[in-house]
């Protein structure tokens, strides 16, 4: 464990960018990255998975376990780019793709992947014996990926599983055929690895130098058109997608598409799938966070032919058994705290069952404490003051898979999710379209969610409304405790002056990242979007600024970049009040 707190920041690297950059961030701009963390005083830089994307660019949907995404490759650091038609090709990359832009255009790595191969074809280094001793030392899963890529290519870009069956079934008479037939579009696959894997060697050495820990993002589950389903089909369930349950955010749960594991055959196999997953990614990552750790002890299965409408509402645990749960889930956890020497964190949000809980605790594995869930539902119905926080955690006021706090603050605060009270008056038969009106406001209510009305003061006048007894209606009494005035409950905690202020502001977001700094978390560690909102960079709605919405694909999704460069960003008055914070936390 650290000595001491720490603070820091999150991003994803497609997100920020320089006045160098052409299109999207690349390594160089990780390095500016690194120089702004110092300037605000903090010492961790997490990252969204770095994992290659496929057609929805989701990091958490990849092609692969290891493979890293080719587009975040730095032309300027290739000696073979000053090569003045490839100057000239950047050049007009830079203008058909320029920044600042709300969202990334996507279109731009067919362009870079381009420019890369006239670059590899430049390269007098692809025949050096350090090319070859890096597709040595990851033969277990280079080669495959790189067949993968080559096969998906000759397919049109279809999944592995609409393949001819030959390729589909690994056929390794026909697989010879491809190595032999296209040994150098092979070889280029695998030198887009090795540079990504040299570039980012080289921004782990300055973080280091900088004294920044690089914290990581290990996606718990891989894509099902990924090259490691096809390499491994029988590490996964196939009959099956994961997601998540319904709950008082996703009325219908959630189905994220990717196949469950098949443990029994990985651990059959020594676990060693985890294992190269843990030593590939040690050698960028100082601190590495287990997404969806709960998914280790069950996750949530959903049949693949059940319909795509019903989201995650029939699906069931595996395992079934919850007795299994708690072994399942510290066996997993015991191969990787003993496979790496990088401190693990783990995504622990949503419903946890006390096996994971407890487990997390014994092994001294960070949780994470997201400010506006960290509460005392129960009794009190209130936030926990932050100096209740668990001390082995870490502390947020945002993820990647939320709001950023202000737009919480202005659209989510005081309300429930309107889908879920509809289908809960829907199973306790009451006619959702009668008392929607008699429940909430109209005209603070929007995004899919309701606010309710002051005068809904009580659960009495929530009964009477309903038309309903106490004990019929539990669920829908919780969702009212856990939401009526939280916003006044919130301004309150944070001891702010004045009346209870609906629209979000610098002083606000100031003390609300002073909850999650002055907390009892070990680490606390926010989105680059709410360190940014001390100062004037967004306009408008702030529930524009987010990264991703969870169970739907939108262009809006895994592709928000920052209004502002990280040349401007670097001189910006920001980085003082931010340094000030954290030095009054008494993180270092």
């Amino acid at each position: 464990m650290p000595d001491s707190a720490k603070s820091g920041v999150s991003l994803a690297l497609f997100s920020i960018y320089s006045k160098e950059s052409q299109g999207i961030g690349d390594f160089s701009d990780l390095k500016l990255a690194i120089d702004w963390v110092v300037s605000c005083g903090n010492s961790i830089l997490q990252l969204l998975p770095m994992n290659e994307v496929g057609p929805v660019f989701c990091p958490y949907d990849s092609l692969s376990s290891f493979a890293l995404e080719p587009s975040y490759l730095s032309f300027s650091w290739f000696p073979a780019a000053r090569d003045k038609n490839i100057q000239a090709a950047l050049k007009n990359l830079r203008k058909s793709f320029p920044l600042p832009r709300a969202r990334l255009d996507y279109s731009l790595r067919k362009e870079r992947l381009k420019l890369l191969r006239q670059v590899y074809e430049l390269d007098k280094e692809k025949s050096s014996a350090v090319f070859f001793n890096f597709q040595s030392e990851n033969s277990y899963w280079l080669p495959d990926f790189c067949l993968y890529k080559v096969l998906k290519e000759i397919h049109n870009a279809l999944p592995w599983y609409e393949w001819e069956d030959k390729y589909r079934s690994r056929d390794p008479r026909v697989l010879l055929e491809v190595k032999n037939s296209y040994a150098k579009e092979l070889d280029f696959q695998a030198w887009l690895q090795w540079r990504l894997y040299e570039q980012f060697k080289v921004v782990r050495a300055y973080a280091r130098v900088k004294n920044i820990l690089l914290k990581g993002d290990q996606p718990f589950l891989v894509s099902r058109d990924s090259a490691d389903v096809w390499q491994h089909p029988d590490f996964f369930k196939l009959d099956f997608a994961a997601g998540a349950p319904p709950d008082m955010y996703c009325a219908k749960g959630q189905r994220w598409g990717m196949p469950t594991h098949n443990w029994h055959n990985i651990e059959a196999d020594g676990f060693r799938y985890l294992k190269e997953k843990l030593k590939y990614a040690g050698n960028f990552y100082d601190i590495l966070r287990i997404d969806h750790v709960v998914g280790l002890f069950r996750i949530w299965s959903i049949p693949y032919n059940e319909p795509l409408e019903n989201k995650g509402l029939n699906g069931f645990f595996d395992p079934r058994d919850e007795k299994e749960w708690a072994q399942h889930g510290r066996n997993i956890l015991s191969v990787l705290l003993n496979n790496t020497s990088m401190l693990l964190c783990a995504e622990d949000l949503g419903v946890i069952p006390k096996a994971c809980t407890a487990s997390l605790q014994e092994f001294a594995i960070p949780g994470n404490e997201v400010q506006r869930w960290v509460k005392e539902w129960k009794v009190k119905h209130d936030f926990l003051d932050s100096q209740e926080y668990r001390a082995i955690s870490v502390a947020m006021l945002s993820t990647h898979d939320t709001t950023n706090w202000p737009a919480w603050w202005e659209n989510e605060a005081g309300t429930v999710d309107e889908d879920l009270f509809q289908r809960k008056c829907h199973e306790r038969h009451i006619n959702f379209s009668e008392i929607k009106s008699r429940l909430f406001d109209p005209e603070r209510s929007k995004h899919g969610r309701l606010r309710w009305k002051e005068e809904i003061e009580s659960i009495d006048k929530l009964l009477w409304n309903l038309g309903g007894k106490k004990e019929e209606l539990p669920e829908l009494i919780d969702l009212y405790q856990n939401s009526f005035h939280e916003k006044e409950k919130l301004w309150k905690q944070m001891q702010l002056k004045g009346p209870m202020r609906e629209k979000s502001d610098k002083d606000i977001v100031r003390e609300a990242l002073k909850i999650t700094l002055n907390s009892s978390a070990l680490f606390c560690i926010n989105t680059i979007v709410d360190w940014l909102y001390l100062a004037d960079i967004f306009k408008g709605d702030p529930y524009e600024y987010r990264i991703n919405t969870p169970g739907i694909i939108s262009d809006k999704n895994w592709s928000l970049v920052i209004p502002i460069s990280l040349d401007e960003l670097l001189k910006h008055r920001l980085n003082r009040q931010i340094k000030e914070l954290v030095l009054a936390s008494d993180r270092r």
